[in-house]
């Protein structure tokens, strides 16, 4: 391709521009739209499918929910998860804000896991504070974000811009952000913005380390997330800071994905060593924890495993029905392709290799509590942000606020800078001059191999010099790097970005003179943490000369009081540029290297799969034009089941009036994919859907229909809307299929019918028994009695739930002597019910019982039995005897008792 002359650049114009249409962006730029604003959306990729959220997701890691969490517990957590460097104003804003975004998500259709009563199914998967919200469906929280994008009202105000990658933020001569500049990745074109204020939401610097496996794209993060934002903000003059405290993860091994411990937890799954010993001490989401994560790998004890092959087949099928579509679809062929399932092979964990993140670590572009950074007009959230450990919800939170801020500003109306738009087309550009020089893949390969060999902790301040020496060298090898395509161009600036995240990442290593953060900043020449001269944040920023300098910022005096950290503010300290170590020598030399600049971003392509169905591409079409559903029937009833399930997709993204039923009307299609389609988008759209006659009427219909997993889903519904009652809903009790049995439990739970609950504990499945006894510890005015006959069931895991349920409903006489007397169980489950069961009983009785049960030979028992005894006032003498415990959790949930005790 020809380079194409500046003076035909395309130019656009907005009130707000929003870089990114991942998490973050989309949030914001809807925000804006609703706040007035004009805004134009520029995503590299495709809205539909961008970013990191559409990679998969899970659950939701930090939802404040009242009554489940309190925002200073929270606020507390992220202070000590983060060894007190925590600007805890901007952690406030995701604590408070945190619940109405979670509704406001929810009323746009994103689904998170309820009780059959209708409340939030919050999970305690860290050891102190319940903050874990899973998302049955997290696989389409993109797809619903897409249709929020799309809708009439929002059309009118956003401008979505596909296939644009920016490389480079203007700013006026007084230094506030104007707009853009960038590259069209599909025709090559240079694109140039105005705006009046300008919204960074690019995401992790996920492509930094390279991964063990050696793939450029196989990394634990969205690969397409280069580090762009952090560099453009770098040039634009922000300041970013902790940038030295890295993200690293546990995750598969030879496959760049979450190991999920996060999810497999509530199910009893958990990290192992080859001797199946749990071993984490520290809480889940601190760099500490990564720390004992590697010392045991390297140990003898290693390798290290996500245990799950002791659970029981309704918990593995669960789990593979998260991980293996809803946090990464690939995974199931991975596993199957080693011929591994969860019920003979735990799964073998490895450390990911490293990236920037602020959402889930603390590298990021330095942000207030209204997502301003130190730029006028110019504003970060998500992954880019510095909001430590901020997760999903986080993203949304800030990308809110950024949009509602950012809305108050008009376009620029003066002259763009011509210098600096001459100096982001030769940064695009380039390539093309040398189209045979070297290719980027071999480039960037060598880049991310000296991060890993330099960079990566252990850290020292001698690798970290030879790294900052390797970075300034390859910016000839990046200069020469050739291009013949606009894909090709665009890869190239990524690898520019990569650079520029490198040295930050190594120059604010040698910047901080200790150790903190556990692994993410381990350094072996300063092993100690620093609290005197360290409880500070790091920035760093352009000087005016070019190169980065560091300021130590005193962490502000917290909202909130932490123990161990007492920061008192106070004036910043600056250190100025931060040379390397004299390393090309076995002595010293006179001078240093010297020098710090930047490149630009990259642009990644995703088209989806195409059908070359004529009437398939119509449908597609009429779907971008938010057709009502008169224009869908045709499609809706057509011959083709083909075109079918695609109206049902198409129906389902548009969610015109009237959806509800006529999705419901098709979970008795003819085919058999087409409901199960209709079942799913049923359960995407559930929460958002009006409860309504003309709803009901065809799902009670699909009650009658052959397909049990349509049956599944008209109950669900039916459920959550409160459109059926008990008497419904005990019918489908005598259904063939057991899954639909155990659906109509959780129905009946959420009706209180205590009665047909339990008529339902003498079921044939035990899968529906176990439903039952966890249904009458949540239904409303469960006794005791009616878990009396599940006590004595034949099948272990049903006398656990039973059991366990106790802990919930009360655990009166007789029913305490029967949880003591099944402590002595043969099965370790029953016993584990037991000890939980007895969390409820009379003190006399259950104290004794469960001081007993600390020297079971099973891990889980003992934690349980700590858990229990947790509840008892006055326990702290005897849950001392478990502080030695060789199990890790049963040591650590027996602290929080000492500590208690000890106030």
């Amino acid at each position: 391709m020809q380079i194409p002359a500046l003076a035909d650049a395309e130019e656009l114009s907005c009130d707000v521009l929003v870089i990114g249409g991942g998490t973050a962006g989309t949030m914001a730029a809807l925000t804006a739209a609703e706040h007035g604003a004009d805004v134009l959306l520029l995503e590299k990729a495709h809205v539909r499918h961008s970013g990191a959220l559409a990679m998969g997701m899970d659950g939701v890691n930090n939802a404040v929910i009242p009554g489940r969490a309190e925002p200073d517990d929270y606020v507390a957590e992220i202070t000590r998860a983060n060894d007190g460097v925590v600007d805890q104003s901007t952690v406030r804003q995701t604590a408070t804000r945190g619940f109405a975004m979670v509704q406001r998500l929810e009323s746009y259709g994103v689904k998170f896991e309820k009780d059959e009563h209708g409340e939030y199914a919050v999970r305690q998967v860290h050891r102190s504070g319940s903050y874990v919200l899973p998302m049955p469906e997290g696989k389409d929280v993109k797809k619903v974000l897409y249709r929020q994008l799309r809708r009439r009202e929002m059309r009118e105000r956003i401008r979505i811009e596909n296939r644009v990658m920016p490389v480079r933020i203007l700013t006026d001569p007084d230094g506030r952000a104007i707009g853009a500049a960038g590259l069209h990745t599909r025709t090559g074109g240079f694109v140039t913005v105005r705006a009046g204020a300008v919204i960074l939401a690019t995401g992790a610097a996920g492509r930094l380390g390279l991964p063990a496996s050696g793939y450029l794209y196989g990394t634990y993060e969205n690969p397409t997330n280069a580090g762009d934002g952090y560099a453009m903000a770098y040039h634009a003059g922000a300041e970013l800071t902790g940038i030295e405290c890295f993200q690293i993860n546990p995750l598969i091994k030879d496959y760049n994905g979450p190991a999920c411990a996060y999810v497999a937890n509530p199910f009893g799954g958990y990290q192992v060593n080859r001797h199946g010993e749990r071993f984490v001490d520290s809480d889940y989401w601190s760099g500490q924890m990564m720390a004992e994560f590697a010392e045991e790998l390297a140990s003898d004890r290693g390798p290290v495993y996500l245990k799950l092959s002791h659970l029981p087949e309704e918990s593995v099928a669960a789990l593979e029905s998260i991980l293996h579509t809803t946090e990464r679809p690939t995974r199931a062929t991975f596993h199957a392709g080693r011929g591994h399932d969860y019920r003979t092979h735990d799964i073998e964990m490895h450390i990911s290799e490293i990236g920037l993140c602020g959402g889930h670590s603390a590298s990021g572009v330095r942000v207030d509590d209204h997502a301003r950074t130190t730029v006028p007009r110019l504003y970060a959230a998500g992954d880019l942000a510095c909001v430590p450990h901020n997760y999903m919800i986080g993203a949304f939170v800030f990308g809110d606020l950024a949009g509602a801020d950012a809305a108050k500003y008009r376009a620029y109306e003066g002259e763009l800078p011509q210098d600096q738009l001459r100096a982001a087309h030769e940064l695009v550009y380039r390539p093309l001059r040398h189209p045979d020089g070297p290719p980027q893949p071999q480039v960037e390969y060598k880049l991310r191999r000296f991060v890993n060999d330099y960079v990566a902790p252990p850290k020292s301040g001698a690798r970290l010099s030879l790294a900052v020496e390797h970075f300034e060298r390859m910016r000839t090898e990046i200069d020469a790097m050739g291009a013949t395509t606009p894909h090709e161009l665009m890869r190239c600036a990524e690898v520019s970005f990569i650079r520029d995240c490198a040295e930050m990442a190594a120059r604010s290593s040698l910047a901080r003179t200790e150790s903190r953060w556990g692994l993410y900043h381990a350094r072996t020449d300063h092993p100690e943490r620093d609290d005197r001269d360290w409880l500070h944040h790091l920035d760093l920023r352009k000087s005016p000369s070019g190169t980065m300098e560091f300021t130590a910022r005193p962490v502000a005096p917290y909202l909130v009081p932490v123990d161990d950290y007492a920061p008192v503010g106070g004036a910043s300290r600056h250190l100025g540029e931060v040379h390397p170590e004299h390393v090309a020598t076995a002595g010293p030399r006179d001078l240093a290297p010297v020098g710090s600049g930047a490149r630009a971003p990259e642009v990644r392509v995703a088209d989806g799969a195409v059908s070359h169905a004529p009437r398939i591409l119509e449908l597609h079409a009429l779907a971008e034009a938010e057709p009502d559903l008169d224009a869908l029937r045709p499609y809706l009833t057509d011959p083709d089941p083909a075109v079918r399930r695609a109206a049902v997709a198409a129906l389902t993204e548009t969610v015109p009036t009237g959806t509800g039923p006529a999705l419901a009307g098709a979970l008795l299609d003819e085919d058999a994919a087409v409901r199960a389609v209709a079942g799913d988008s049923l359960r995407e759209l559930v929460e958002t859907l009006p409860p309504e006659a003309a709803l009901r009427a065809p799902l009670v219909a699909a009650l009658a229909g052959p397909d049990p997993g349509a049956r599944a889903a008209a109950l669900t519904v039916l459920r959550v809307l409160r459109l059926g009652s008990a008497t419904l809903f005990a019918g489908l009790l005598s259904d063939p299929r057991r899954e639909v049995r155990a659906e109509a439990v959780r129905a009946l739970v959420s009706v209180d019918a205590l009665g047909p609950l339990a008529d339902a504990a003498g079921d044939p499945s035990r899968e529906v028994r176990v439903a039952v006894a966890k249904g009458l510890a949540a239904a409303r005015g469960t006794t005791p009695d009616l878990l009396a006959p599940l006590l004595g069931d034949e099948d272990a895991l049903v006398r656990a739930a039973a059991f366990q349920a106790l802990g919930t409903v009360g655990c009166p006489e007789p029913y305490a002597a029967d949880a003591v007397r099944a402590l002595g169980d043969p099965a370790w489950q029953v016993r584990v019910g037991a000890a939980a069961g007895l969390a409820a009983a009379a003190p006399g009785t259950a104290v004794p019982a469960l001081a007993e049960a600390l020297g079971d030979a099973n891990a889980d028992v003992r934690k349980a039995a700590v858990l229990a005894l947790l509840r008892h006032p006055g326990t702290g003498p005897v849950l001392a005897r478990a502080a030695g415990d060789p199990d890790a959790d049963v040591r650590a949930y027996a602290a929080r008792g000492e500590v208690a005790a000890a106030r």
